[in-house]
């Protein structure tokens, strides 16, 4: 077995004797005479542990165990005393040791005990790898986008995370809402338990009210057992409501009763089912306005709304436009096995200027379809569906002058392939006013 020690001991006869006993095993082996060194060991390299004397002339080693968990987490402390008590053994396993043995009685202990540590340590960093891989892919870090809109969502995002507040992601559809659910339940500290999914508005009211909260036997024609639902499902976790707008104004009762009291009752149970789940629910409606006009009740939705976070729609973004279709061509040309095309520079600034009603899903599901129908190795306008290629409309900036002229001379600039010399004469302007406006307005 492969794994990585440090010895940290003060007496140079025995530290050498572990070092060669646990060599001879195929350990590599590391050794300090002092805390000091240990721990900038420790910040250099990886170990997997850490077998550590309590008497040390720096440090006491009981209390150096909490500071190596605190700069190698995955890393098993074992400590060795020549004095062993019960209560510097509790106070040891308690600042993260993984056990605690007298030098001397103990020898025969220490190779097996070794191997149980290593095992841990191996689960442990494995573990920590899994941790960061569903990070990168459902947290906030998933998340593409550097435009002041996304930033300040993500900001808020990350804030209410580490809380168990209740969320209501507010947005047009397709503009992320249930990435950011993803992302707020695994960035917070129920990231390890479960996180559910339910569309409102896919399901009638008494499919969903059995899917949410579950039924018991003989409820209904065809219920022939106790069926959990999903907020059992998502206990310890977060249950993400999609379109809760949507939902049936007895079942926003039901609901609010679980936001409050934590529990709710089964169809066709008399008894109640406690549950621990945090809830984030989403919108494209305007539920505010939709309480004064009696269609959602307004005590379930001061109760949603306990957080708000509003997502920006992708027109109002532009700047992310770019690195979100990129992003998309990449991961459906890998998927199709395809080279990742080239885009040319008409192709972008079509996808940029263009309405983009549906949002980010849209914009994917246009990119999926755009690496699967072209056999090209530049992307260009006649990829693209002839309602963006054939588009001309500016963003939500078309009012802007700037802006308008900006546009106006990429325009330009791309049907003279970048002659600056040829585009200066079609817009009548000067060779010297073109290069000061390029730079004005950070052309390339």
């Amino acid at each position: 077995m492969n794994g990585n020690i440090l010895i940290i001991d003060d007496e140079e006869k025995l530290r050498g004797l572990l070092s060669r006993i646990i060599s001879l095993e195929g350990f590599k082996v590391a050794e300090t005479a002092n805390a000091k060194a240990g721990l900038k060991k420790l910040e250099q390299e990886d170990f997997n542990v850490v077998i550590c004397d309590v008497k040390l002339p720096d440090a006491n080693g009981i209390e150096l165990a909490k500071k190596i968990k605190e700069v190698s987490p995955s890393a098993e402390v074992i400590m060795l005393t020549a004095y062993g008590t019960i209560a510097d053994g509790v106070k040891a396993i308690k600042n993260g040791a993984f056990d605690y043995i007298t030098k001397g009685d103990d020898n025969d202990k220490i190779l097996p005990l070794l191997y149980r540590a290593v095992n841990k340590s191996v689960l442990q960093q494995r573990l920590f790898r899994l941790e960061k891989k569903v990070n990168k892919q459902y947290g906030f870090d998933s998340i593409i986008g550097a435009s002041k809109q996304i930033e300040e969502a993500i900001t808020l995002g990350k804030k209410v995370a580490t809380t168990d507040a209740t969320v209501l992601l507010l947005g047009e559809t397709g503009t992320g809402k249930e990435v950011f659910a993803q992302a707020i339940h695994y960035g917070s500290n129920r990231g390890n338990k479960n996180y559910v999914a339910v569309n409102c508005s896919a399901l009638g009211k008494d499919i969903l009210e059995s899917e949410l909260f579950g039924h018991k036997a003989g409820a209904f024609t065809g219920a022939n057992k106790d069926t959990k639902g999903l907020f059992e499902e998502a206990n310890g976790g977060t249950i993400f409501l999609d379109e809760i707008g949507e939902m049936n104004p007895d079942l926003q009762a039901k609901l609010l009763r679980v936001l409050e009291t934590n529990e709710f009752l089964k169809v066709g149970d008399s008894k109640p089912t406690r549950v621990d789940v945090r809830v984030i629910a989403a919108t494209n409606r305007d539920l505010l306005k939709e309480t004064e006009t009696g269609q959602f009740r307004s005590d379930l939705f001061y109760r949603l709304a306990v957080f708000q976070i509003t997502l920006p729609a992708l027109r109002d973004r532009p700047k992310d436009i770019e690195p979100l279709a990129e992003h998309f061509i990449a991961h459906f040309a890998a998927k199709v096995n395809k080279q990742v095309p080239e885009k040319d520079p008409e192709f972008l600034e079509k996808l940029k200027n263009y309405s983009w009603k549906g949002n980010i899903r849209e914009l994917k599901n246009i990119m999926e379809r755009v690496v699967i129908l072209s056999d090209n190795r530049v992307l260009t306008c006649e990829d693209l569906p002839i309602e963006i290629s054939n588009s001309t409309n500016i963003n939500s900036s078309s009012f802007d002058l700037g802006e308008v002229e900006k546009y106006h001379i990429q325009k330009v600039l791309l049907h003279t392939k970048g002659n600056k010399t040829e585009a200066a004469r079609l817009l009548n302007i000067g060779l010297t006013t073109l290069y000061r406006k390029l730079e004005e307005y950070k052309i390339s």
